[in-house]
């Protein structure tokens, strides 16, 4: 026998896969919030075909909102890069940017709904209301949470510890903003054809 026989291949051991809990953890979260607001689509397609619903125009400042958190998306995304490349001051600039205009998402959602109350459309009474008000209020909420969170990364920003060596913490952020920034799109999108 040779010594080729003898010997036995040995695999080498394969790595296994691994991934930040906290980023696991971010991304089970967002798989809940799009389910749920895949149902609440859902329900709103099936309530409407049921008749009884109430045909209104969505509030024009909607139409802003939109763009104002596309925007939002592309500073937060410009921050990420100044992290990337260990540039606080613009890191800092542009989370402060993307605040800012969160916040503007959020008071032209609430300048919405005043325009929907004008139209006579009101959270309690005819459904489709309802409807744009639950949907648009949820994800004002996540907007929030992304504001708190966005103020966790300014502070962290704030004591150099947001840098190329450590980026854990505004991959985070910016994967949750871009998501509610396009969940808003889908959103809006859904609710302008599904008058």
């Amino acid at each position: 026998m040779s010594k080729v026989d003898d010997m036995k291949i040995v695999e080498e051991p394969r790595k296994p896969l691994a991934m930040n809990p906290k980023k696991f953890a971010l991304w089970l979260f967002m798989a809940t919030v799009v389910m749920l607001f895949a149902s609440w689509t859902s329900a709103y397609i099936v309530r409407q075909a049921e008749g009884n619903w109430q045909f209104f125009e969505l509030p024009g400042i909607f139409t802003f909102s939109t763009g104002i958190i596309l925007i939002s998306s592309i500073t937060m995304q410009i921050g990420y890069f100044a992290a990337k490349s260990n540039s606080t001051g613009r890191l800092q600039l542009m989370l402060i940017i993307t605040a800012v205009l969160g916040v503007i998402f959020l008071g032209a959602q609430v300048l919405g709904w005043g325009d929907l109350v004008s139209k006579s459309v009101y959270f309690v009474g005819n459904p489709s209301g309802s409807f744009v008000y639950v949907i648009t209020g949820f994800h004002g909420l996540h907007i929030v949470s992304a504001l708190i969170f966005l103020l966790i990364v300014m502070r962290s920003a704030s004591r150099d510890r947001i840098h190329s060596g450590n980026l854990a913490q505004i991959e985070m952020c910016t994967t949750y903003w871009h998501f509610l920034g396009f969940l808003w799109v889908y959103l809006y999108i859904f609710l302008t054809i599904n008058r």
